[in-house]
């Protein structure tokens, strides 16, 4: 077996480039640090370093077991924090990863739910679009559980080892200025519509891409006065005369005044939301997570 510490003694010598600076570093006199470079020698049968009466040499066996040494440092700390936040339920936590919508909609009612409030834990949460948010999933990566959404058929490359689970379909919905004088729920023929300035996501992502292909199917092709991944700029932009947009239903829950929504049967479109999450993810506080997460979308 070998010792941990000499391994850390090791990835430390390699570090800064002598046995000296690594003992000032470790806490250990030059001498000590030689004598479990010693050990380390003779318990993996390889010579680790060329000695001379000036220097000390790394070999390449050195240099190769060192990069390895630091990846099993980082795993064995990594397994350590891991048992001690079982043993001390009051320190386990949960990384989460949502959509800005989500985490102002979905996410703050969630927290303070007895569903969660109940677990003891502590949530860690990044905000960021899809795109950004499910790498992080990845096996040791920075994230345990997210939620996410998908537009139309754009795809959403999972890492391995990643489960996903469908929460509700969230329904885009066509706004207008108050102002133009339509009312809440008015049928909107197309060529009225087509004739309005248009605020859309920005050009290049995948929701563009969706949003220009329905309108397109409708045959419009809008003036383009505002870009926007931001929904709720998005509304206050139409509240305030600016244009016509789609929004998706979720983030309609804080529409401000001089909004309505107008019904347009020829432009219909939906985002699946969807959890992740991780194999390595603690179960129980997932199970809790894409439950609630369930029950608050199926009443939003």
């Amino acid at each position: 077996m070998l010792n941990l510490t000499h391994l850390r003694t090791l990835a430390e010598v390699l570090r800064l480039g002598s046995f000296t600076a690594a003992g000032n570093r470790l806490g250990y006199t030059a001498s000590a640090v030689s004598q479990q470079m010693s050990a380390l020698e003779r318990d993996t049968g390889m010579r680790l370093f060329v000695r001379s009466a000036r220097s000390v040499q790394p070999t390449q066996a050195a240099l190769a077991m060192g990069r390895h040494a630091l990846k099993l440092l980082r795993d064995v700390e990594g397994l350590l924090a891991a048992g001690a936040a079982a043993h001390e339920p009051g320190n386990r936590e949960l990384r989460v990863g949502v959509f800005p919508s989500a985490a102002t909609f979905v996410l703050a009612g969630f927290l303070e739910s007895e569903a969660w409030t109940g677990s003891g834990a502590q949530m860690v949460i990044s905000i960021g679009e899809p795109s950004a948010v499910v790498p992080g999933l990845r096996a040791g990566g920075e994230l345990d559980a997210a939620l996410v959404y998908q537009v139309g058929e754009s795809g959403l490359v999972l890492p391995q080892g990643v489960t996903r689970q469908w929460l509700a379909d969230d329904a885009f919905r066509v706004v207008v200025p108050a102002a133009a004088g339509h009312e809440e729920g008015q049928r909107l023929d197309l060529g009225e519509l087509g004739a309005m300035p248009w605020i859309i996501h920005q050009r290049g992502s995948s929701d563009a891409t969706v949003v220009d292909a329905v309108l397109a199917n409708a045959g419009i092709h809008p003036r383009i006065v505002a870009s926007s991944d931001d929904f709720n700029a998005t509304l206050r932009l139409v509240a305030a005369g600016h244009g016509a947009a789609m929004v998706p239903h979720l983030a309609m829950t804080a529409r401000p005044p001089g909004v309505v929504a107008v019904q347009v049967p020829e432009l219909q479109l939906s985002r699946k939301l969807m959890a992740l999450w991780s194999e390595d993810a603690p179960a129980d506080l997932v199970e809790r997570l894409v439950e609630g997460w369930g029950r608050m979308l199926s009443v939003s």
